[in-house]
């Protein structure tokens, strides 16, 4: 991987193994192309990618936005348990505050490039939040159903 090159790394075939085995992923999926993995496992070897210089950050951009519900789960339970056993440190950028909440304990919000809050999950969701654009992040994310919809029981 390319990483290891810019880097200097010699050890590459120990440490793309190494990698692609903390996100799931077999050493065959070393050599495919993008066009030939499901978004599930491109998500994956990107996280490998990323974790191949065993970095104490990483900044998560997005990280479910163009993958399935179902797929965005596992994603963010494979995030949640790599942050557990290395120890990492996520800064994440999302609108989904499901997403958020699910990753992180501390929330920043942002707006127009201006701090709009601070605050945390637990604020997040029990929905103890201050800001206006926050409170609109987190209502987006509760689900939506379209004016007039009824609810069966």
């Amino acid at each position: 991987m390319e990483p290891l090159v810019i880097h200097g790394i010699a050890d590459h075939e120990e440490r793309e193994e190494k990698a692609l085995d903390q996100v799931g992923l077999l050493p065959r999926f070393r050599f495919p192309y993008p066009h030939q993995l499901s978004g599930d496992q491109r998500q994956r070897v990107a996280i490998a990618r990323a974790l191949i210089l065993e970095p104490e950050i990483l900044l998560l951009d997005e990280p479910t936005s163009a993958l399935d519900v179902s797929i965005q789960a596992e994603i963010l339970n494979l995030l949640r348990d790599l942050r557990e056993r290395a120890g990492l440190t996520y800064v994440l950028v999302s609108h989904d505050m499901a997403v958020v909440a699910h990753l992180c304990d501390r929330i920043v919000v942002m707006k127009d490039g201006q701090l709009a809050e601070i605050s945390t999950r637990q604020a997040m969701i029990d929905g103890k939040v201050q800001h206006p654009y926050t409170r609109m992040l987190r209502e987006g994310s509760l689900g939506y159903r379209p004016e007039g919809a009824v609810v069966a029981a």
